[in-house]
């Protein structure tokens, strides 16, 4: 039996793969401040604040790499998060300011793995997640549901150069 939290699965794989991957290229980065509605009545903030992050460093990303992911939704296409792990290493309290350092990393099938990296002004690594997209149609309809094996022309350029990081 493998020791607590041991495990040889495509999770270990993957963080194994986010760790050799993230210090080859140059990550996207947005930068924000720990403000009031971010935080709990501590004034530490609130991991659900972390998610909105995320998604906002996704979407400038993509935004940077060529394509608007309201044009993607205007076509009925999605990005939806299928698997989200964020590990906490230190509190982020009202005010502090945060660089959020993401890179897209290689496809697995249909798998768009990111990991984001929270690093505070001094440098520290405070969060650091891995967040795993599918691309969904749904043009179809209410219920119309479908799993893109191909990304469209559009979206495979832009998930290449997000690979390749800002330039």
């Amino acid at each position: 039996m493998a020791a607590y939290g041991a495990s040889q699965g495509p999770t270990c794989r993957l963080k194994t793969m986010v760790t050799e991957t993230f210090a080859a290229s140059f990550p996207w980065l947005l930068q924000r401040r720990v403000l009031p509605q971010h935080t709990d009545h501590a004034g530490v903030m609130w991991h659900g604040a972390y998610l909105g992050w995320l998604e906002e460093a996704r979407i400038e990303a993509l935004a940077r790499a060529g394509l608007a992911y309201s044009d993607l939704s205007d076509r009925g296409l999605e990005l939806p998060v299928v698997s989200l792990t964020i590990d906490y290493r230190q509190a982020l309290l009202h005010g502090d300011l945060v660089r959020l350092e993401s890179q897209v990393l290689p496809r697995q099938g249909v798998r768009l793995p990111w990991r984001t990296r929270f690093v505070t002004a001094a440098g520290t690594l405070a969060a650091e997640a891995l967040v795993v997209l599918v691309p969904v149609d749904l043009s179809g309809g209410p219920g119309q549901r479908r799993l893109l094996r191909r990304l469209p022309d559009d979206l495979a350029a832009a998930v290449n150069a997000l690979e390749r990081g800002p330039r």
